[in-house]
């Protein structure tokens, strides 16, 4: 006859055995690895739902929009409208909506979505005017040269709003069961929605873009919201699983960091629900935030995607002899994107 405790013995070794073979996976800075079921697009408005579902406790999306008219300047050649939308209910977003100045009828528009830089006193400031890491003139002006209107607000934490700390916003957040990254991206889900009620905006031409922060936006948002046609992202194309074989999770900041994704998602499933529109990333060679052989792994993946929906030319990846910054080059290949898409 077994001891009355054998069984439970038995469970809780096995248990011990299971948890030393993780710990001795991790300290190997070993990730589980990733089937092919990750990387498979079927049904992609069921994978988008899921996409949004992991965002935590999320406002309303029908929530009516209010928008107050601050300021309203000209300069070269360029309308600068300062707002302050209540789309939230929670926290008034203040944001900037340029177009050139003698515009006439709907025009085509770009959401961008400013950088992190660890700078919480710029946001959407860098959109008027510029930033050391990018190229002049800002990109208020050189879109609106080339015939567009923009839209930038400041995310939480950033800007007018940067009252207070990243970390204290994700704890408190993380009590309440949201996530700062989701709070983060209704609010530009809601700016798109806003863009949708102008008269001057043409909806079946809008693009995302950004750098840095402003590129994971700019590619989560394309996945989740189709009205979105045209999608570049600079600098910050990161495959997940290659950044925690690296051990390089600090290099990103803590609103990266959205719980339980890595079980439903990889970064390519991601932006494979944008195909078969039209999304171009760039990357530097030696940016340590976007591993090469995650760049690497993500063009195969994509490319594999694009080709099944029958957009293969709507796909491209290119990489710069470069570190985190965008140069001339980089400029000239988005803006020449755009003119190509948009």
């Amino acid at each position: 006859m077994r001891h009355p405790n054998y069984y439970f013995l038995k469970l809780f070794l096995f248990h011990i055995l299971v948890f030393m073979g993780i710990a001795d996976a991790i300290s190997q800075n070993k990730s589980i690895p990733m089937t092919e079921e990750m990387y498979e697009i079927k049904d992609k408005d069921l994978l988008r739902k899921e996409l949004y579902n992991l965002l935590g406790k999320l406002p309303d999306r029908e929530r009516p929009i209010s928008v107050e008219l601050v300021s309203s300047e000209e300069k070269d050649g360029v309308i600068i409208e300062k707002l302050l939308l209540d789309i939230n209910g929670l926290e008034k977003v203040p944001a900037f909506f340029t177009k050139p100045k003698n515009a006439n009828g709907k025009l085509p528009v770009v959401l961008f979505n400013h950088s992190h830089f660890g700078q919480y006193e710029v946001g959407k400031n860098e959109f008027i005017y510029g930033r050391k890491e990018m190229q002049a003139p800002p990109y208020a002006f050189a879109l609106a040269q080339e015939g567009y209107a923009g839209f930038c607000l400041d995310s939480w934490g950033f800007g007018e709003r940067s009252g207070k700390s990243e970390l204290d916003l994700f704890k408190e957040m993380l009590w309440k069961g949201q996530v700062l990254y989701g709070m983060m991206v209704y609010d530009n889900l809601r700016a798109l929605d806003y863009l949708d009620s102008r008269e001057d905006i043409d909806m079946e031409r809008v693009a995302t873009m950004g750098m840095s922060m402003g590129s994971t936006m700019a590619w989560w948002l394309a996945a989740l919201d189709e009205r979105i046609k045209v999608v570049v992202d600079l600098n910050c194309l990161t495959d997940f699983q290659t950044l925690l074989e690296k051990n390089d999770l600090s290099l990103h900041g803590i609103y990266y960091y959205v719980p339980d994704l890595l079980n439903h998602f990889s970064t390519s499933k991601i932006n494979g629900l944008i195909s078969p529109r039209p999304h171009f990333g760039l990357a530097g060679k030696f940016d340590p935030l976007t591993p090469l052989e995650g760049l690497l792994i993500i063009d195969e993946n994509l490319k594999k995607i694009y080709a099944k929906d029958g957009a293969p030319q709507a796909w491209k990846l290119k990489i710069y002899d470069v570190g985190h910054e965008e140069t001339a080059e980089m400029r000239e290949d988005i803006l020449q994107f755009l003119r190509d898409w948009l």
